[in-house]
């Protein structure tokens, strides 16, 4: 990713998508800057907020389209994914039902935005009762999908899904972060223990070869 000429940043459309209550909003209003400098686009039903980071190769923007609770309502138009250049795909592990729709949202990204990189994420991470499984998680795996688990409300891991989609946008692998962006303050804390311990069951579950089916373990 060349220095853009001054005033100018590189801006990528990213779509956010997942069921309603997954805490698609809460994650994106966790970045100060773009929650103050959000617009809305009635014609679409959508906000859009501009999340800037600073990286060793320049400034890189992405312009992330936020729902505003259209998914409610059937799904989403057209005009919501046209010209997406990169998704987040956001389910709750305290839901398995969030999990079991991944497939779908990840059909209508795929129908309308053909090859472009997604990041799953599982949100949530702080709460107790977690019913999704790291074995259940498969999905990422079966459609080359990269995954993290995060928190929205204590910040824990929001920089990641950003950090892998700029890598790969600019196609810089050794692209990172220079600074860390005005995130607002944790409204709760993670269990530090209990998701190093999530962290190895995932690695673990990474190690074993796919089951068939998607949803042979959501029940497990």
């Amino acid at each position: 990713m060349s220095a853009p000429p001054q005033g100018q940043v590189p801006t990528f459309k990213l779509i956010l998508v997942g069921d309603g209550g997954t805490g698609k909003t809460t994650f994106v209003k966790r970045h100060l800057t773009g929650e103050f400098e959000k617009k809305y686009l009635p014609t679409v039903g959508v906000s859009v907020h501009p999340l800037d980071f600073h990286t060793n190769c320049g400034p890189i923007r992405f312009d992330c389209w936020d729902t505003a609770g259209q998914e409610k309502f059937g799904g989403l138009r057209d005009g919501y994914y046209i010209h997406g250049q990169c998704a987040i795909i956001m389910f709750d592990v305290t839901s398995r039902t969030t999990y079991k729709n991944v497939p779908t949202w990840h059909r209508d990204i795929t129908r309308v935005c053909e090859d472009i990189p997604i990041v799953l994420c599982g949100n949530k991470v702080d709460v107790r009762n977690r019913q999704v499984r790291a074995k259940s998680i498969t999905f990422h795996r079966k459609k080359n999908l990269q995954y993290y688990e995060l928190s929205a409300k204590s910040n824990y891991n929001f920089e990641k899904p950003f950090l892998y989609l700029a890598r790969k946008l600019s196609g810089n692998a050794a692209l990172q972060f220079t600074e860390s962006p005005a995130l607002a303050p944790p409204t709760v804390q993670v269990d530090l223990a209990e998701v190093a311990a999530y962290e190895k069951e995932l690695a673990d579950a990474a190690a074993q070869p796919l089951p068939d089916e998607d949803d042979e373990l959501l029940d497990a």
